[in-house]
């Protein structure tokens, strides 16, 4: 091989790693502007509600310092506390929001107000007036916290006033 073609065979190299480098974004390794990479993922798909509250805090709303598994759906993860006049629920859903909860659900009443300094809502789903049970949600991490309180008998707890406290009290803790 003669130095002309040593040369063009260099300078070729030369170039195909340069241009390596140009795809490579920001000297990480990564590479940066790519169309099909995932989405960020929400703040609130890594947060755990089972950990959330502190056991002084459980111990003072007068439930369990011991959670107990409270998902009722896949999309719904999280945990509940039981007490001796109401358990308290804290879920989670990284496709939902207050907004299209409101839209999405089956209530018998739903009011949207601030929560905390949040969007939120409080609501009492279809068929559950009377009974003992409110759910109050809060926008948190690109998804909604959904708190529930549930009164071991009907009239043992104000369950909205309950979690609507609760919430109010928390939500500058959840994800933003």
């Amino acid at each position: 091989m003669n130095t002309v073609s040593r040369t063009l065979i260099a300078a070729a190299a030369g170039m195909a790693l340069l241009g390596l480098s140009a795809c490579s974004g920001n000297g990480s390794g990564e590479p940066t502007g790519n169309p099909t990479a995932p989405p960020e993922e929400k703040a609130i798909a890594s947060f755990d509600p089972c950990t959330f509250f502190p056991a002084e805090e459980l111990s003072s709303l007068g439930v369990s310092t011991q959670s107990e598994d409270g998902s009722v759906v896949q999309s719904e993860p999280g945990c509940e506390w039981q007490g001796e006049k109401m358990t308290l629920t804290l879920l989670k859903n990284a496709s939902q929001t207050v907004e299209s909860y409101e839209t999405s659900g089956n209530w018998d009443s739903y009011s949207k107000k601030s929560i905390g300094g949040r969007s939120g809502a409080v609501a009492v789903e279809s068929g559950a007036t009377g009974q003992g049970g409110c759910t109050v949600l809060v926008n948190a991490g690109g998804g909604v916290a959904v708190y529930g309180v549930d009164g071991a008998m009907r009239d043992s707890v104000d369950a909205c006033g309950e979690a609507e406290k609760v919430a109010n009290q928390t939500a500058s803790r959840l994800p933003e």
